[in-house]
């Protein structure tokens, strides 16, 4: 049900800075009204801490089912590419119900460790055999099932994908599952907006996987598909990929796609990690948004992504989990931070000023390009939907942190284990830190582990 009355806070971050004895009022989901510096009312509901939700820009939620799966040395040396075979392999049995279960336990975590809005990147279109389902739609309804049932934001991202390489090289056998043809690709977002239509604040944008995935012809008539909506793309993710680029066209992956489509502020570039300074100075001018994954760009060894020349530049990020191996928002903006440090030799790399809090500026950060890749709207404003996430103040990490201390405190030496209650749309989803679901989701994610595994 959706929250009416209002709540208080000792602490609360607002765009303007903190504000202390902040009340909250709450109607239909969304701020009323907010008040600082004021007593709380008899029937107040009272936490200590609250922060904006943050927005995670890319999920693949069903990965969220192999996480730990691949940390086993292959016969020859391990990447991105290796990895991605183990992951075709995981696939081949994930029916509907599977992707379901394993969808709506990603997202619940996902509330939990502080994101309320999730970009979800929606690749797994058709069944085992490769052939489409009755509703080319389906499993895109099972993602939306999922987000209804935790009550995460969504904004669902359909993705196109007919080649498996540069030049519109014929797809392999374990990519059947993903594969459309402009036509069909209409049809499901077709399908993926009538899915969202009973979720609050949801959305459908249009997600061409890569540039090895489709044709430059392709790209135009897919982003052509959803006018006004957001579009996102992974883009020099691994430098194998920047190699064929160039052995395909003769540019590299962003630069030819600055050069070829019309990116703007509705576009996010999926890790851009392998960009040239003069490439992120372009993207930073045509105020597009680059989607960062540092736990899974790790995890992947994709390389790091020069974020202290690209924010230099104004470039704006969001943050995104992208394979799902580890769910936390504090640790992907500490991952971030850190990688970072070990790149330059430095530290406090991504504070935005001198004497400036980094876990401050990486939290604004996120937030602001988090909600322009997810057309989100609002923070802790009247008017804006209720999505805020509080924090434990009695937690050993807090105590005695005041203002800017209590980001640098829960980013840096907290993570997850520091979230108390969440709400998103006005309804309080997260108390003492675990969904309120949990029990349920749990035992359908081990069925379908089971079966899985089997």
């Amino acid at each position: 049900m959706y929250a009416m009355g209002s709540l208080w806070f000792e602490s609360a971050l607002l765009p303007s800075g903190w504000a202390s004895r902040v009340r909250l009022t709450v109607r239909e989901g969304c701020i009323a009204s907010i008040t600082p510096d004021t007593a709380p009312a008899a029937d107040d509901q009272r936490h200590a801490i609250a922060v904006p939700g943050l927005p995670n820009v890319h999920s693949h939620a069903f990965q969220r089912g192999l996480a730990g799966l691949t940390e086993r040395r292959g016969a020859q040396a391990d990447s991105f590419w290796s990895w991605r075979e183990l992951m075709y392999r995981f696939i081949e049995r994930l029916g509907p119900a599977e992707l379901e279960a394993i969808s709506a336990l990603c997202f619940a975590e996902m509330l939990e460790a502080g994101f309320t809005q999730v970009g979800e990147f929606h690749y797994l279109h058709h069944d085992r055999d490769g052939r489409p389902f009755a509703d080319v739609g389906e499993l895109a309804v099972r993602v939306a099932a999922a987000a209804g049932a935790t009550g995460i934001g969504l904004t669902l991202l359909p993705v196109f994908y007919a080649h498996s390489g540069f030049g519109g090289a014929a797809p392999s056998a374990r990519q059947q599952r993903f594969i459309t043809a402009p036509d069909s690709f209409a049809r499901l977002l077709e399908s993926c907006r009538r899915a969202v239509q009973s979720l609050p604040g949801a959305r459908v944008g249009v997600a061409p996987h890569s540039l090895r995935a489709v044709t430059p012809a392709e790209l135009s008539e897919v982003t052509a598909l959803a006018p006004g909506a957001v579009v996102h793309i992974h883009i020099a993710e691994q430098e194998r990929e920047v190699a064929e680029c160039l052995a395909w066209c003769g540019e590299r992956p962003i630069r030819w796609l600055l050069a070829n489509q019309p990116v703007d502020e509705r576009w996010c570039l999926v890790h851009a990690t392998h960009a040239t300074a003069a490439e992120l100075t372009a993207v930073a001018q045509r105020q597009a948004v680059v989607g960062l994954c540092p736990i899974t760009e790790a995890s992947l060894g994709d390389g790091i992504f020069p974020a202290q020349q690209f924010l230099a530049v104004q470039g704006r990020v969001g943050i995104g989990s992208d394979s799902n191996v580890l769910i936390d928002a504090a640790e992907e903006l500490r991952t971030l931070e850190y990688s970072q440090r070990l790149a330059v030799r430095a530290r406090n790399v991504l504070a935005t000023r001198a004497e400036a809090s980094t876990g401050r500026s990486l939290f604004e950060a996120a937030l602001a390009g988090g909600r322009q890749a997810l057309q989100g709207a609002g923070g802790l404003v009247p008017g804006a939907s209720l999505d805020l996430v509080t924090l434990r103040a009695r937690h050993p990490v807090l105590l005695e942190r005041h203002g800017d201390e209590i980001l640098d405190s829960w980013i840096f030496a907290g993570g997850r284990s520091l979230i108390d209650c969440v709400w998103r749309a006005g309804v309080l989803l997260v108390q003492d830190g675990r969904h309120r679901e949990r029990a349920a989701l749990e035992a359908r994610y081990a069925q379908a582990l089971r079966v899985l595994r089997a």
